[in-house]
């Protein structure tokens, strides 16, 4: 299976302008040279908004912005997955989709664990999911989220081969999540797509790029530097048999998640995160 890593460099607030560079990069990929899946950055659509314009950035699911990227995606028979920020009523998430070869979204997940800069932005998404793409179960996360291990976890709990993140990591914390990614991928045995946003953003932000494809075993397969590239990787599923043959971290350990497990209507699984409630004496 080859994916390609859309390491780009975005205007914030400039749907735009993203959304040209989106639909150029996907008529690129090589689907002829074996390209199944493209990955984009965090909020690749909108870029970061802040308080003020996050409610003109924002767009439904079914918005014009992501209708254009599912257009694209059904045109070049390729599996896409992109960030945005999200309208739902009179609330704000930083969300992710995959997007299938149809166009259909197959799986949606919102950001769980708010950065700084997300925290009165975005209110936070509640529950990891995971769905069956193409004989692979994947699941989502978002940046700051694989800072902890209990995120990508949950996604492993979920059954996950392959854990796509849409990332947007600044400097002075570039190399925190090649190494983060690598360590999600390995004690959870499983395949990690991250792909980082480059170049420069609001508020004198820098983005190193260091996108990058970990297999199961915590070895890099390619990895990019900080300037905008498409990259492919090939993922060799035989890597996944093989971290699994002799022992499963998730089978052997022995503290709990604690998330509460629940069935979607479709029959697929989810594990939610369920709010804290402070004790009154």
């Amino acid at each position: 299976m080859q994916v390609e890593l859309a390491q780009l460099s975005l205007v914030d607030g400039d749907i735009d302008n993203n959304l040209r560079k989106v639909i150029e990069t996907i008529g690129r990929a090589d689907v002829d040279g074996g390209t199944q899946l493209v990955v984009f950055p965090e909020a690749t659509l909108s870029g970061f908004p802040n308080r003020e314009n996050v409610a003109d950035v924002a767009q439904a699911i079914d918005g014009p912005a992501l209708g254009t990227v599912r257009d694209a995606a059904r045109r070049a028979r390729v599996s896409v997955a992109v960030g945005f920020a999200e309208r739902v009523g009179a609330r704000f998430y930083n969300t992710t989709v995959l997007i299938d070869q149809q166009g259909e979204i197959a799986l949606r997940y919102r950001k769980t664990h708010l950065w700084a800069s997300d925290v009165g932005v975005f209110s936070p998404g509640d529950r990891f999911e995971t769905c069956v793409w193409n004989g692979v179960t994947v699941g989502l996360l978002i940046c700051y989220d694989i800072e902890f291990p209990e995120t990508a976890r949950a996604v492993a709990a979920l059954d996950a081969d392959m854990l796509i993140v849409t990332n947007g990591n600044m400097d002075p914390f570039g190399p925190v999540h090649r190494r983060a990614i690598t360590a999600r991928a390995m004690e959870n045995q499983m395949f990690a797509v991250m792909v980082n946003r480059c170049g420069d953003g609001d508020e004198n932000l820098t983005f190193p790029g260091e996108s990058a494809l970990v297999d199961p075993f915590g070895d890099i397969v390619v990895a990019a530097g900080a300037d905008e590239t498409l990259l492919k990787g090939r993922i060799d599923m035989t890597r996944l048999e093989a971290s699994r043959e002799h022992y499963r971290y998730l089978h052997d350990a022995r503290v709990p998640l604690g998330l509460a497990s629940v069935e979607n209507t479709d029959g697929s699984r989810a594990l939610v995160i369920e709010e804290r409630r402070r004790r009154i004496d």
